[in-house]
């Protein structure tokens, strides 16, 4: 490339000047009632000097073109003038010129654009200044005066000056044998200058061997004589009190080029990871991406693993995996970013060949130069196996090991879906043990205990594969028989299920006869969805009941002696609020600690004015089915607090909520409003669910409670473990409380499972900072063990049972401080 010649003056004040000059000459040269002056009034005369640094741009078509130029403009452009197009200019003037004419011509006025150019290693600065012009035979021209503004500079030394690294050049001194004796800084940037923490000045032309600075030890001279003599570049660090410098050293021929980098914040990051990984408790390691190579492992993996640190790193990341797990383990690994998180768990192999199960977190980090991942494992295998044995609680009856009343509806849901797509039937059983109750009145619930067992046994033992036989409580079973062909087919099996519980059983010493009547509802005939069917079968089982037992029969569309006294009680139900039937009796709960009682449970009552009191089991799921729970809600509600805020300030309210309050959306309204009316502490009610709210619209739900709790209201998990999948609903919501269900409560001293269970739920509210309510307690047998294993609450007929609002002050007196032995 050749260079621009210098203008004679170019001096900053003098460019402006030629500028201005030109600027004026436009606008004096500027016609009335015209958009721009004519080319040969504004540059035709006495440009003068100025004319070597003019050009003439005319527009043909797609194409611009610069007709003639003066002799300063054809040296910047390199190039003869003659009609010549821009791609024959250097890349960055023809740019420049593009920008200039086209802002000049769309504006209708002079523009003045700066140019940057590179020539040999030089900066040039040029001013490019456009003016539009007419042409006297049509058209429109630009005209374009170019000249350099102020010195050029060396690009390289600026780049070098202004880079944050240092870049310094070293001249090698050799001695007489033609070693290399010293080295001596012949150039160097400020960042060279800063890093070692002199002045520049003082540091150009030193000779390494006379400094005093992180350059000049020893072990730096013989790394970089190291360097010129293998005519090899190397990299190595240096580090003092204060900083770590990383310096990269390159031989030219005798000379050497340095580039030192401050990498202190890196080493001290590197120093805590390492510090935080070797000392974590939690197994860690780090892998190579692409290889899949361990690279390092801290102790607590090694310790959990069973492996020696060399096998450990010898070993590639699929060894931890279980042969049928690595293929999807490989597929997750796919197109991972820069954060993983497993998501899900998996299993791993421990030295000993056990399997556990992990989650697993991971971090893309450069390790030692290479693309790799630190990964953290969680050890999640007693968890896994507390909420198998939670989740199997929730879909099984506690005593026969039978699906439980949940399972039975999902798969009855299930069966009724595959069968209409089929156009196939299915039927339902319910089932009823006759005489049981003699049995237990007879030989007491121990000896019933058992023989549900055997009856479950059995009816277990004669299901084909497809149906399902449960225990939805009591004595009380169901099945469920899929893709039936006909009525008969029904009747022969129910047939075959009476004459099967009706052999006798050897309990103990005791020989046992009951019988059994069923219940028979077929969809579609019957009911198209599972509670009809349900709900058709039960009415059906009444039938067989009233019958005598012992037989079967089929509901009939006639059947409906039991829905007209449910539409009777419906209407006594409709005037029961408003007429004041209802009152709230109270069950006190005792925490075992302090030997008192903390709070009672409101529990409805309805004291109908001819047929006396009437049970919660009769007319609370009516009062769901018609509508009237979210009103009857409300009144419990205002008046549990109305009369909770008599009782001393350190003793609760427990009111039960029900699903039905959620679907309306004013829950929270209701119970700001009946906190405001009674001028109640929010602190002292407690609100008690059930899983069932959970089943639909979980998320609104979740969001009510949690406006509750942050009010200030406590939330308890009632009837845990009974229902669908009691663990992950605390996990979903952090309760105040969770109550066992009297079921595990009742068989702690016959089964041993139901202590572990039992156990097992006080030790999840220990560790969730939860406490625990235990249900039904009867006996002083149960209330030991039921504080051995930890329950901080306990409620029961074996303190009181429920009273009216009118004896809470006598309980409290009479319970005093002795509030945990019976009444």
């Amino acid at each position: 490339m050749i260079a621009v010649a210098k203008s004679k003056r170019n001096s900053n004040a003098d460019l402006f000047s030629d500028v201005s000059v030109l600027r004026r000459k436009w606008q004096a040269a500027l016609q009335p009632g015209r958009d721009l002056p004519f080319f040969d009034d504004v540059l035709l005369g006495s440009l003068g000097r100025l004319a070597d640094h003019v050009m003439l741009i005319k527009d043909e078509g797609l194409q611009l073109k610069v007709s003639h130029a003066g002799r300063y403009v054809e040296q910047w452009l390199e190039t003869e003038i003659r009609d010549t197009p821009f791609d024959a200019f250097p890349p960055d003037c023809a740019l420049v010129l593009r920008e200039a004419a086209a802002s000049a011509r769309q504006t209708g006025k002079p523009y003045l654009a700066t140019a940057h150019c590179v020539r040999d290693g030089l900066v040039q600065i040029h001013d490019v200044f456009a003016l539009p012009v007419a042409s006297r035979w049509g058209g429109t021209m630009t005209s374009v005066y170019v000249n350099r503004r102020g010195l050029q500079y060396n690009l390289l030394d600026a780049v070098f000056s202004a880079a944050g690294d240092g870049v310094m050049s070293l001249a090698t001194i050799r001695d007489a044998n033609g070693l290399p004796a010293d080295f001596q800084i012949v150039h160097l940037n400020q960042g060279a200058a800063r890093l070692l923490r002199l002045p520049l000045d003082e540091l150009r032309w030193q000779r390494l061997r006379a400094g005093a600075h992180a350059l000049c030890s020893r072990e730096i001279f013989d790394k970089l004589s190291a360097v010129i003599n293998r005519a090899a570049s190397e990299q190595f660090e240096v580090s003092d009190d204060v900083s770590t410098l990383k310096i990269s050293a390159a031989p030219v021929g005798d000379m050497l080029a340095l580039s030192l980098t401050d990498v202190t914040d890196m080493k001290r990051r590197e120093q805590s990871f390492r510090l935080l990984f070797d000392s974590n408790p939690m197994p860690m390691w780090v892998f190579d991406v692409e290889t899949r190579k361990f690279r390092n492992v801290n102790d607590a993996a090694l310790n959990h693993y069973g492996y020696d640190r060399g096998a450990f790193l010898a070993m590639e990341l699929q060894d931890l995996w279980p042969e049928d797990e690595r293929e999807e383990h490989s597929r997750s690994l796919v197109g991972v970013g820069d954060v993983y998180d497993s998501g899900r768990n998996w299993r791993h192999l421990k030295a000993d060949g056990s399997e556990i199960d992990v989650l697993t977190f991971g971090r893309r980090v450069s390790f030692e130069g290479r693309d790799s991942f630190l990964v953290s494992a969680v050890d999640i295998t007693e968890r896994r196996r507390a909420e198998a044995r939670i989740a199997y609680m929730a879909h099984h009856d506690g005593l026969t090991n039978l699906p439980n009343r949940v399972m039975f509806q999902e798969r009855l849901r299930n069966a009724l879906e595959r069968n209409h797509l089929a156009n196939k039937s299915v039927a339902v059983l319910c089932i009823d043990l006759d005489l049981f109750k003699n049995v237990n009145d007879s030989f007491g619930h121990p000896v019933g205990d058992k023989l549900l067992m055997q009856v479950a046994n059995r009816l277990a033992a004669n299901v084909r594969d497809g149906n399902l036989v449960a225990r939805l409580g009591g004595d009380e079973f169901a099945m469920i028989l899929g893709a039936v062909t006909s009525p008969n087919e029904v009747s022969a099996q129910a047939a075959q299920v009476i004459e099967i519980v009706s052999a006798p059983y050897q309990i103990d010493d005791l020989e046992v006869v009951i019988g059994a009547s069923i219940g028979i509802a077929i969809a579609p005939g019957d009911g198209r969805t599972a509670e009809e069917l349900l709900r058709n079968a039960d009415m059906a089982l009444y039938r067989a009941k009233s019958d005598g037992g012992g037989v079967h029969h089929f509901f009939e569309k006639e059947m409906d002696r039991h829905a007209q006294r449910r539409r009777d009680m419906e209407i006594d139900l409709r005037h029961a609020l408003a007429n004041g039937e209802f009152e709230l009796h109270y069950q006190p709960l005792v925490d075992l600690d302090q030997d008192r009682i903390v709070s009672f449970e409101a529990l409805l009552r309805w004291r109908h004015p001819e047929k006396g009191m009437i049970s919660p089991a009769d007319f609370i799921p009516l009062s769901e089915d018609i509508g009237l729970i979210v009103p009857l809600g409300e009144w419990v509600l205002r008046e549990a607090c109305r009369q909770a805020v008599a009782w001393p300030p350190e003793v609760r309210v427990a009111v039960n909520l029900s699903a039905a309050q959620f679907r309306s959306r004013n829950l929270s309204q209701a119970v700001f409003t009946a906190l405001a009316l009674s001028g109640l502490s929010p602190r002292r009610l407690e609100l008690e669910i059930t899983e069932s709210i959970f089943l639909a619209d979980s998320e609104a739900n979740l969001a009510i409670l949690h406006q509750l709790r942050e009010f200030g209201v406590r939330i308890s998990m009632d009837d845990f473990g009974t229902g669908y999948s009691s663990l992950s609903y605390l996990r979903s919501f952090p309760f105040d409380k969770i109550k066992i269900d009297r079921s595990f409560v009742r068989d702690l001293a016959e089964r041993p499972d139901s202590i572990a269970i039992v156990r097992a739920i006080s030790g999840l509210g220990r560790s969730l900072n939860i406490s625990t309510t235990a249900e039904g307690v009867e006996t002083i047998d149960q209330l030991d063990r039921l504080r051995a294993e930890g329950c901080t609450e306990v409620q029961g007929f074996l303190f009181s049972a429920a009273r009216p609002a009118s004896d809470i002050a006598a309980l409290l007196e009479k319970f005093g401080a002795r509030a945990s032995k019976a009444a």
